[in-house]
């Protein structure tokens, strides 16, 4: 599923924030997803699967370590869906 990456952004901030209860406008590119989703690690497992599903790609191991932030997370989705 190719998408400009700005429509990605778009649909992963609608996404996430429809998912887990919080204003679009409190994400942003460089803000921490757990602090600002409010997760623990159960509620970041349900993250992954929420994109995974939403996105069809797969989140594990040591790519969960490294989606840090947002942009992260962005970057991690744009390559995956384009490669």
């Amino acid at each position: 599923m190719k998408m400009e990456k700005n429509e990605l952004i778009a649909k992963i901030n609608s996404v996430l924030a429809n998912e887990f209860e919080v204003e679009e406008s409190e994400i942003a590119p460089e803000k921490e997803i757990k602090a600002t989703l409010q997760l623990d690690s159960l509620s970041l497992v349900d993250m992954i699967a929420v994109i995974e599903e939403e996105f069809g790609v797969e989140i594990k191991g040591q790519s969960v370590a490294q989606v840090k932030t947002f942009q992260n997370l962005y970057d991690f989705v744009y390559e995956k869906t384009n490669a």
